[in-house]
């Protein structure tokens, strides 16, 4: 078995806890109502993702090529 690694978005919610997005896997969202519960899902997400994916015969995408960057900018309201 191959160990695969993504990088999830947690997005804090207004009305209390984090959605999760998986960008490499496109639709992969999941939610939890603290961090670690979120990231827990995300992780079953993930896994359930992949193997439909694999029942299905299609590739399994993964994240090794992205770069990612935090760019910062004046916003002038």
């Amino acid at each position: 078995m191959k160990t695969l690694n993504y990088r999830i978005r947690l997005e804090k919610e207004e009305e209390g806890g984090y959605t999760v997005i998986v960008p490499a896997l496109a639709g992969c969202v999941t939610f939890g109502d603290t961090v670690e519960e979120a990231i827990s899902m995300a992780k079953e997400a993930i896994e359930g993702y992949i193997e439909t994916l694999m029942d299905l015969g299609k590739e399994v995408p993964t994240d090794n090529d992205v770069l990612e960057y935090t760019v910062s900018v004046e916003a002038h309201a």
